[in-house]
């Protein structure tokens, strides 16, 4: 069978573009700036301007010729359409036409009148175009006339000066010939010979010459063009309009918000994508939780009904339970990389209660000997339980002091060891009791969950890897950082462990503020149950291509 190659998701271009287009959009805010900047920009132009009017009229240009319908003649001979579209802006024609305004009324100097003139010429013709802007419909109208009419009245008066002076020209050479003429007339009249009959004959040939000239320069047609479209008073005033600007400015805004976006994306250090996330942490991504408002008083989702939230911690538990990395030894160790550890702790404590369901026998330590608060979390659910054989024999102390039994409606239960405050924090994590408790998932059907604090903030993690290989980390992708994946991933790998994934959640500012608004409806209420779960969109959500898939249920792998 011919085997099928895909191309790596790092080189799919389509992929690529939609992960960035995701990224920009996670910041709807500058997005919306953008927008209304644009808007606002596009209404300000629309109504904060005055209204212009403008008036159109067009020009054809044509050359002096002597008769325009003899066969082979052309009205654009010599004509240079460039140069003529110079001149119709010139100081000459602007002074013409102000002098036929001022005595229609419209007292307006030169320079001032071509400030709204603009000529153009379409292309392939000879034909200018005359457009005026002004602030009256009626002011643009006369303005556009009188220039255009400046501009045939001066090109006029331009062919006939030429027309004069060429004939001046011909008749400046002319007049000594006439007199040449008038002598040789003397002398043939008293007999010369032949030789002065010839010179008379070839000065008679010149005279008749020039004064053919002179006469097709009188006979030419001077007319420099036509008006084939006279200006008339606009009706509505030039310009996109309202609406049209206003789409313009959201476009351009929007281009705008694009581009801030980018650049906040650019220098932004936090994980821009589960890809990203993925490849920085080297381990894939076992799940996105939703956001979900949790029950007063209740850390566990799992026992509570059915939830997004639940089913989502029974989707990451039956992904680890099928990995061979993990089914080799039953250990994994929750952590978040810095700052609150309130996510891992949830984390740990839904996950022994996804594995209780699964039947498996879990054991979940609190190592958090810092700010120990598990056992409270968890409330009534819990009591104790006698400890191990060897517990009395290593003089009561954490670990060995106490185990208590959590129930999990529904579900089944699991054994918690809770942490305390000790004095030698280090020295606890590496004691043998720990070593004895972790020991205990060689059993057959035996998980053992350890929560230790945040990887970067203390080393109680690093301490506890060479024990518990499997890592878990449980980050916001919106505040940890590329950096700090990078750093957990070198951390743990020298340590002696591996990560086996990541679980993302949505962050706790959301919905400490959900919980402060639901609290004076429960005071309201006289002391009833807590708000019931409302279950929102996840913010991100994962690929699938980069979660462990499910695999069918084989035998377990040998235990140590």
């Amino acid at each position: 069978m011919t085997p099928h190659h895909r191309a790596p998701d790092d080189q799919d271009e389509p992929a690529l573009l939609r992960d960035q287009f995701r990224q920009l959009l996670r910041y709807r805010s500058l997005l919306a700036c953008g927008v209304a900047v644009g808007l606002l920009g596009g209404g300000y132009l629309a109504l904060g301007g005055d209204d212009t009017y403008t008036a159109t009229g067009e020009v054809l240009v044509r050359s002096a010729i002597s008769d325009p319908f003899a066969a082979g003649s052309t009205a654009d001979k010599g004509i240079n359409i460039g140069s003529e579209r110079q001149t119709a802006v010139s100081d000459t024609v602007g002074t013409l036409a102000a002098g036929t305004l001022l005595k229609a009324g419209d007292d307006v100097t030169a320079r001032k009148l071509l400030t709204g003139l603009q000529v153009t010429n379409p292309p392939n013709t000879l034909t200018l175009r005359f457009s005026y802007t002004a602030a009256t419909p009626e002011q643009a109208r006369a303005r556009a006339e009188a220039l255009a009419g400046a501009y045939l009245a001066h090109r006029k008066a331009r062919t006939e000066e030429s027309i004069r002076n060429m004939s001046d020209g011909y008749r400046a050479q002319l007049r000594p010939l006439e007199e040449k003429r008038d002598l040789l007339e003397d002398q043939i009249g008293a007999g010369a010979e032949d030789d002065v009959s010839s010179a008379r004959a070839n000065i008679i040939v010149s005279i008749s010459e020039l004064s053919r000239k002179i006469s097709e320069l009188k006979a030419l047609d001077t007319t420099p063009g036509y008006l084939n479209k006279k200006p008339v008073a606009p009706t509505s005033p030039t310009g996109p309009g309202l609406p049209l600007l206003l789409g313009l400015g959201g476009v351009v805004g929007l281009a705008l918000g694009l581009l801030l976006s980018w650049v906040r994306l650019v220098f932004d250090p936090a994980v821009r994508s589960t890809r990203e996330l993925v490849r920085s942490l080297g381990a894939p991504l076992l799940g996105t939780l939703p956001r979900e408002r949790a029950a007063a008083g209740s850390l566990l989702a799992i026992g509570r009904g059915t939830s997004r939230l639940a089913e989502e911690y029974r989707a990451v538990a039956f992904r680890l339970a099928y990995d061979p990395s993990f089914a080799e030894n039953r250990r994994l160790l929750v952590t978040a990389p810095r700052g609150d550890n309130t996510a891992a702790a949830a984390a740990a404590a839904n996950l022994a209660a996804a594995f209780a369901e699964m039947g498996r026998d879990v054991l979940l330590v609190e190592a958090d000997l810092r700010t120990p608060s598990l056992a409270r979390d968890l409330g009534s659910g819990s009591h104790e339980v006698r400890p191990p054989r060897w517990a009395a024999e290593d003089g009561g102390g954490w670990p060995a002091g106490g185990r208590t039994n959590v129930d999990v409606p529904g579900s089944g239960a699991f054994a918690l060891i809770p942490g305390t405050t000790v004095d030698n924090v280090p020295r606890a994590l590496t004691s043998p009791p720990v070593g004895r408790i972790v020991a205990e998932a060689d059993r057959t059907g035996n998980v053992v969950i350890v929560l230790a604090p945040p990887v970067l903030s203390y080393a109680d993690a690093v301490a506890l890897v060479d024990r518990v290989e499997g890592v878990m980390i449980v980050c916001d992708p919106r505040e940890v950082h590329r950096s700090d994946l990078e750093r957990i991933r070198e951390i743990i790998g020298a340590s002696g462990g591996a990560v086996l994934g990541a679980l993302l959640h949505p962050g706790r500012r959301r919905l400490r503020r959900a919980e402060r608004r639901a609290k004076p409806t429960r005071r309201r209420g006289g002391g009833g149950s807590g708000p019931t779960a409302e279950p929102d969109a996840p913010e991100i959500t994962g690929d699938p291509t980069e979660t462990l898939g499910l695999r069918a249920f084989t035998q377990p792998a040998a235990r140590r």
